[in-house]
């Protein structure tokens, strides 16, 4: 079946693995990569694909609705996987407006723009599809109300052999009410309300997924794990928020572009679904592990870096816990994560180390002021 597919923010992160799935597996689809190439976009990323007959990049902001709209009754767009968004919650402290532009009226900008176009076809939405990735960061923040760990009601594929806890009693369902506490998450969450009302409204076919933290290569290095390789290769001090004990639920992106690809082709319109790793760590107890993984792949003494931790104060607003249940889309449409989180972080690490030059060429010039700001005076 030959189509036409959108995917926003295909040169960043999560985007280019899920540009990379479907020009290697779907050779009769186009596949439009549209990235603006702000900080996090990279065509370096991508470069594996880029002379692949069913792939195209355009450099395009999505807040340009006319731009967008004239790309799309060019190409015929019957699909769009939207992952375009200001995501660090960070930079939305100190600039919320840029959030709410992005990822509000962008995504905004997106629905209005396809509505049009799908709506002047003699077959309507026949066959299309608006699928929306948002993060778990909507629902808010769970209470740590089992701070020593305990065996959680669910196994997979991912769950670690030796590190399997829950940290309390409550998870995010896809049912769960919405409760942003960041300028990211309440933009994100309102960009989730968009999409809804468009298939409520006007009768579009939309899906959206909420996802919990992603892990591999390609990361932008302001990001904790692949920040802290990078420092622990450079023997630079490691900032850790507060103690260190947030928690987060952690997925290899790869598993995640799985995701998205099983719920593009397969999902129920206008349904909700979690994806996440199963995999709830204390951010101390992460990074002990990358230090002494770093440092084993670098011929020093496993914990040698641990001296480089410092402790630095907590952000505003720092959520304590986040944790996924996404056993609805295990259950109904089969997915589970690969890989367990120390495979997953072996994997990782060895990435970063073998491709220092894409790490430098990232880390050096404006990312230096930037991480001087983020970080001075903590």
């Amino acid at each position: 079946m030959k189509r036409s597919i959108i995917i926003t923010g295909g040169a960043g992160f999560i985007g280019s693995h899920v540009v990379r799935l479907f020009v290697n597996k779907y050779p009769d689809y186009e596949i439009i990569c549209l990235d603006k190439l702000t900080y996090a976009g990279n065509l370096a990323n991508l470069a594996d694909v880029e002379k692949q007959a069913n792939y195209r990049f355009v450099r395009m902001d999505i807040c340009d609705y006319e731009g967008v709209s004239r790309l799309m009754k060019e190409a015929r767009v019957d699909g769009i996987i939207h992952l375009a968004a200001e995501s660090h919650v960070d930079r939305s402290i100190k600039d919320p407006f840029t959030f709410a532009r992005t990822n509000v009226m962008g995504t905004l900008a997106l629905l209005q723009a396809a509505k049009e176009y799908w709506e002047s076809l003699p077959e309507k939405y026949e066959g299309k599809r608006f699928y929306h990735i948002s993060t778990d960061e909507v629902y808010g923040a769970l209470e740590m109300n089992r701070p020593e760990g305990i065996k959680p009601p669910y196994a997979t594929a991912a769950s670690s052999t030796q590190h399997h806890l829950a940290y309390g009693d409550q998870f995010f369902h896809e049912d769960t009410p919405y409760r942003p506490h960041s300028p990211y998450s309440a933009s994100k969450a309102s960009s989730d309300h968009f999409v809804r009302a468009y298939h409520d409204t006007y009768g579009m076919p939309t899906i959206v997924t909420n996802c919990s933290n992603n892990y591999g290569p390609y990361q932008f290095p302001e990001k904790l794990i692949p920040l802290f390789i990078n420092n622990i290769r450079h023997r630079k001090p490691l900032p850790v928020y507060g103690k260190g004990e947030n928690i987060r639920d952690w997925l290899y992106v790869e598993d995640h572009a799985r995701a998205i690809d099983t719920i593009f082709h397969k999902g129920r319109v206008a349904e909700t679904y979690n994806i996440g790793g199963f995999n709830e760590w204390k951010n101390i107890d992460i990074i002990k592990v990358l230090i002494n993984t770093v440092d084993r792949l670098l011929g020093r003494a496993e914990g040698e870096d641990l001296g480089l931790i410092t402790y630095v104060t907590d952000r505003p607003g720092h959520d304590a816990r986040y944790a996924i249940d996404s056993s609805k889309l295990q259950r109904e449409l089969g997915w589970e994560p690969s890989l367990q989180f120390e495979e997953g972080i072996e994997k990782t690490v060895r990435w970063y180390l073998e491709h220092q030059e894409w790490l430098d060429n990232i880390t050096s010039g404006e990312y230096e002021k930037y991480y001087e700001s983020m970080y001075a005076g903590r």
